[in-house]
């Protein structure tokens, strides 16, 4: 088991995986589904407003194994270097879902506003540590939603694929149990025939909800990373724009390159890629 003080909290929470999560009185507290969390840097400590023991931070993996596996690649030794105590971390599932779906085209700040207006008109108001708080909605409960109500939480055109994402999880269409136990390029497939949802997207959810942790998003800034580091062994692969087909051969290298914990990987890469633009996280 990892020694629980090694996270740091700072940087794992900003680093573009999850975005209700806020800084109060020197304290983080995040929603994860129907629980809100409460995370103590010194000494460590997670609180959680249903009194569950939470794995939201993967405790039970062999960190320092993993770590060694990718560092074989000098460039992610460097960003492990500069950024020791990051970490994956395990999501509610739905939570994750929906808030990948809202992330298409959108800011990490963007994304924070309109799951934060989710929340307050779809979750439940609970009080937790002095504070008022609302937890992620039910997949019924948005599925159920009007479209004007969707629309009012900020969504635009993300409206209708949170709509119909989740009424295929309503209707079972969209299992997590199942997809968690499937192999990865089954549980990617099942999510790729979810309207609103592409190979990035499911991508994120696969690696941050779904314990895909061979699953790599790519997106721009992924994109630059390959370009800017890895033409050499990428070449042909990143030069023009990315279908489905060469995304799947893009990934495929990037296995056969990283290794088996390929996500890791990319978690480092690029919250060091988005630091060195100076670009804004929470």
């Amino acid at each position: 088991m990892q020694e629980l003080k090694k996270i740091d909290l700072d940087i794992t929470i900003n680093s573009g995986q999850v975005f209700l999560w806020d800084k109060i009185d020197g304290i983080w507290h995040g929603v994860n589904g129907s629980e809100i969390l409460k995370i103590i840097q010194e000494p460590f400590k997670i609180i959680s407003s249903r009194k569950n023991t939470s794995d939201f931070f993967r405790q039970e993996e062999n960190i320092e194994k993993i770590l060694q596996s990718i560092k074989k690649d000098k460039l992610v030794r460097d960003a492990v270097t500069r950024f020791p105590g990051l970490r994956l971390l395990r999501q509610d599932p739905f939570q994750c879902y929906i808030s990948f779906i809202c992330s298409s085209n959108a800011s990490i700040q963007n994304i924070k506003q309109m799951l934060k207006k989710i929340t307050e008109k779809f979750g439940k108001r609970i009080m937790f540590d002095g504070h008022e708080f609302h937890t992620f909605p039910t997949a019924k409960k948005l599925a159920n939603s009007s479209m004007a109500e969707l629309l009012s939480c900020g969504l635009g055109f993300r409206a209708k694929y949170i709509k119909k994402a989740s009424q295929d999880v309503l209707s079972g269409k969209i299992d997590f149990n199942y997809l968690k136990k499937a192999d990865y390029k089954t549980a990617k497939e099942i999510l790729l025939d979810v309207y609103g949802i592409g190979d990035k997207i499911a991508d994120c959810i696969l690696l941050f909800s779904l314990e895909k942790i061979e699953a790599f998003p790519i997106d721009r800034w992924t994109l630059r990373i390959l370009r800017k580091y890895y033409s050499d062994v990428f070449n042909e692969s990143i030069s023009k724009s990315i279908t489905k087909k060469k995304y799947e051969t893009i990934h495929e290298k990037i296995v056969r390159h990283f290794g088996p914990f390929a996500g890791y990987s990319q978690q480092f890469l690029f919250k060091m890629e988005r630091d060195l633009n100076n670009k804004k996280w929470l």
